[in-house]
């Protein structure tokens, strides 16, 4: 018989156990091992085989929760945990001992996933775990903030093998009420947010809120009965669906996602934020809902709107290429905001203005989160640099280093990923592991390499037995016989050298590049003297068959009885399963494509437990590899052929391996010990672990993002607005004027024939009709650098010029280079509104 409906009951606590409700349902524990050894205190073989403690009050026997409820020493413990509990979300941390009164009072962070822990699966890959170690820095810092996503019914499909080796995907239904969630309700009734569908419908949504140490998480879900049958599956799986579905999502993400917010703040008195981050261009619609609320609480008009809007906006790009952008077709956009009912008072024209890209037929969500945010950012330097030139076009006129997208390389939460065995030799505690700098004594204090070798074996061998009992119940999955896996027992060996390779698997991060040269690999793996084992795992986005070919590839691959106990592929890659790796791996292989990987994160979580890199020179590694921390791999540049470009680097990839990385690997000393691969580890324990804490990242967003975010708001929004009227009827007095705007000559002048040498001064004057606009509302510039055959500008040095009034302008500089040098002379816009003069996309040259 099959169940017509599922639902969970959860556990009835004794009164002197509640405690461990708020403990269960507060993910701090995720983070903070006292409270999860009180739960495995209750049970150990239990706790160990679930993982999540609300899960584990609903399974352990009332008989037990009996005798725990008038055991004293438990209870002392558990009375301890919730205490420490209640301080950590009282006390004031970093972010309230800042003395700036300009600091927001609440910050809202919209991303599509969160991967936070994998008791609640409500991620797929990177953006996701960035979103859930955000949360957690943010908490640990102290910093105000209100987490908004969307909650899966479904969540992210699970993966399994067929027996040929090709991903296979189930999606397990899941009940909110079995996780560490709570209805958002107002007088016993679940609060709902609405938002309008075309042909008069409307779309509603119940919210859902995790506790985040400090954080609430807001995730909205339409699965309620006051939807239509196909409105009920708007939020059934993430990235799932066609245009129309996605659509619904995103609008529901950002425009629902705002008054989830509003709603969530009225009700519990939170502070409502001013500023509102997005996590990637999905929720980018929540700055329509924004201008409509302006518009219709303030009476001004979208225009006079927009400056307050964008003001409180930071955007956050992952995407290193354009294929990767979300984009709609127009007329389905047209769809959903032509009738006037999903954001009204705001004209549809306007909103697809937004989105417009070079394809007219298309709209381009993260051209909308650009116009609609006055800071934007990519995710590493390189990736910042990449989208500077990707985003251009938006910014006609500039060089692309003025292009206003600037960068905050990702990091990761150090008291979520690193081991607890390692932070206990090094003598660091769980709040310690997630600052940015160097706290209590020196990491090598009275540690030995000795100490260290032996727990990195130690780490190393809990992973060979997770690769065995994870390849067992693979190959079980796939139809093979129990009598059959004896060999499972000796797959891996805990004094090999292994490394890692793990990650959602589009093409190109070029899962299979180890396999270009089976053969060398296949050497690499047997040599007798310096073995290599290899653990691989990583989803392919259910529609991406080639993605699903590669990982097929390596499985035939691994299948073969010769290797299989030096590699694996072990499926359904997920935050579990990624501690174990990134705790045992010695190597953390990554291998894309140059500057198609916008950070990686996954390589600084190994780094965190004394793994060493070895990667292309992409992402975050770029800006963080010194030659001491791990091995860049050679990228084949300038060779346009991908197939000969693969083979170059794969050669790369295997000569590093076999010459320098199992070599130094296996050079033991006469105790046994690898002194020059521990001088390595020690060097990216001590010099990488403050660079990749998201604690350093969030800090890093409250400095040049949320700080400035809001003392932008607050002059935009003052005084009844005045500082958003004056941009407004700036911006107008622009579209009138600055068609118009001419430079008509320029010169040169050296004073009494000095010689042209570095350092010599010299004078700039232009005649500049700025067609009525004030000397005051421009600003001119004179531009001097090097230039090559093409008069083309490089290494720019740029000097204001003052007026006299009557158009004629004038600058003097020493002249900076030796060399062919030239100049320009442009014009800018200028208002104290404007975050960077390029910012309105507004130059005139000479």
């Amino acid at each position: 018989m099959r169940a017509v409906r599922r639902f969970t009951v959860r556990a009835s606590l004794p009164e002197s156990l509640s405690g461990l409700g708020d403990l269960a349902t507060n993910l701090r524990w995720t983070w903070h091992p006292p409270t999860r050894d009180l739960f495995a205190s209750m049970d150990a073989e239990l706790f160990n085989r679930v993982r999540d403690p609300l899960r584990m009050l609903t399974a352990l026997p009332p008989a037990r929760l009996d005798e725990l409820a008038v055991d004293d020493a438990f209870l002392a413990h558990a009375r301890e945990a919730v205490a420490d509990l209640d301080r950590y979300l009282a006390e004031p941390r970093w972010y309230q001992k800042q003395d700036d009164p300009d600091l927001p009072p609440a910050v809202a962070y919209f991303s599509m996933e969160f991967g936070v822990t994998e008791a609640l699966p409500n991620y797929s890959g990177g953006l996701g775990v960035l979103a859930g170690d955000h949360l957690k820095a943010a908490s640990d810092l102290g910093v105000p903030m209100v987490g908004v996503g969307l909650l899966y019914r479904a969540g992210y499909f699970r993966q399994a093998l067929s027996l040929d080796g090709w991903q296979v995907e189930h999606y397990p239904v899941i009940d909110p009420n079995a996780f560490p969630l709570e209805l958002l309700t107002d007088g016993g009734e679940p609060v709902l947010v609405d938002v309008a569908m075309p042909a008069g419908r409307t779309l509603h949504a119940q919210i859902w809120k995790a506790r985040v140490g400090r954080i609430p998480l807001l995730l909205l879900d339409t699965d309620t009965e006051a939807n239509d049958e196909d409105l009920r599956a708007v939020t059934d799986r993430l990235y799932g669906g066609d245009a129309d579905h996605r659509i619904r999502q995103e609008i529901l993400s950002g425009i629902g996602g705002f008054r989830a917010v509003r709603r969530y703040c009225e009700l519990t008195g939170h502070p409502q934020p001013k500023v509102f981050h997005t996590n990637e261009g999905h929720a980018g619609f929540l700055g329509l809902e924004r201008a409509r609320e302006i518009i219709q609480a303030d009476g001004l008009a979208f225009d006079e709107a927009l400056p307050a809007v964008r003001a409180g906006t930071v955007f956050t790009t992952h995407t290193p290429v354009s294929a990767g952008i979300d984009r709609f077709p127009v007329d389905l956009v047209q769809r959903y905001f032509t009738d006037g009912r999903l954001v009204p008072d705001v004209d549809p024209r306007r909103v697809l203005a937004l989105g417009a890209e070079d394809n007219p037929g298309l709209f381009n969500m993260a051209h909308m989160g650009l116009r609609l945010a006055q800071r934007a950012n990519g995710v590493s330097a390189l990736h910042g640099r990449v989208s500077r030139r990707m985003f251009s076009r938006l910014w006609p006129g500039f060089d692309f280093d003025e292009v206003p997208v600037s960068s905050v390389t990702n990091g990761v939460h150090g008291p979520t990923w690193v081991a607890r065995e390692l932070s206990a030799l090094l003598g660091r505690n769980h709040e310690e592991l997630g600052l940015d700098g160097a706290q209590g004594k020196p990491l090598r204090d009275g540690v030995t390499d000795e100490q260290l070798w032996a727990l990195r074996r130690e780490l190393r061998e809990k992973l060979v037995a997770e690769v065995r009992r994870r390849v067992r119940a693979a190959w079980m999955q796939r139809g093979a016989s129990a009598l059959e896996l004896g060999w499972t027992d000796t797959v891996f060996d805990p004094d090999v050298l292994t490394v890692g390779f793990a990650r959602r698997v589009p093409t190109y991060k070029r899962l299979t590049l180890m396999l270009r040269d089976p053969d060398r690999l296949r050497a690499l793996l047997l040599d007798e003297r310096r073995p290599i084992q290899l653990v691989v795992a990583g989803k392919s986005h259910p529609a991406d068959e080639g993605g699903k070919q590669l990982i097929q590839q390596i499985v035939r691959f691994v299948d073969d009885p010769e290797v299989r106990r030096r590699i694996v592929f072990l499926p359904d890659y997920d935050m579990s399963m990624a501690r174990y790796l990134y705790r045992g791996c010695d190597v953390w292989l990554n291998t894309p494509v140059r500057q198609l990987e916008a950070c990686g994160t996954s390589g600084m979580k190994s780094a965190l437990n004394g793994g060493l890199n070895l990667s292309i020179r992409d992402g975050w590694w770029d800006e963080c590899y010194d030659g001491s921390n791990g091995w860049a791999i050679p990228t084949a540049d300038g060779v346009t052929d991908p197939l000969r470009r693969d083979e170059l680097e794969a050669a790369a990839l295997y000569d590093l391996l076999g010459h320098q990385i199992a070599p130094l690997f296996y050079d033991r000393g006469a105790d046994g010990v690898p002194g020059g691969w521990l001088s390595m580890v020690w060097h990216t324990l001590e010099t990488l672990g403050p660079r990749v804490q998201a604690s350093r990242m969030v800090r890093e967003y409250v400095e040049s993002g949320y700080l400035p975010a809001s003392r932008m708001v607050a002059e935009a929004t003052g005084d009844g607005y005045r500082g958003a009227l004056s941009l407004a009827d700036y911006r107008t007095k622009l579209d009138v004027s600055w068609p118009r705007v001419r430079i008509f000559d320029t010169e040169l002048l050296v004073e009494d024939s000095a010689p042209m040498v570095t350092g010599t001064e010299v004078t700039i004057r232009a005649r500049i009709d700025l067609a009525g606009l004030e000397p005051s509302e421009v600003d001119v510039q004179a531009v001097v650098g090097k230039v090559g055959d093409g008069d083309e500008l490089s290494d720019p040095v740029t000097v204001g010029m003052s007026g006299d009034g009557i158009g004629a302008f004038a600058a003097r500089l020493k002249l900076p280079h030796p060399g062919s040098i030239g100049y320009t002379v442009r014009v800018l816009p200028k208002h104290r509104l404007l975050a960077t003069p390029a910012e309105l996309a507004r130059v005139v040259h000479a």
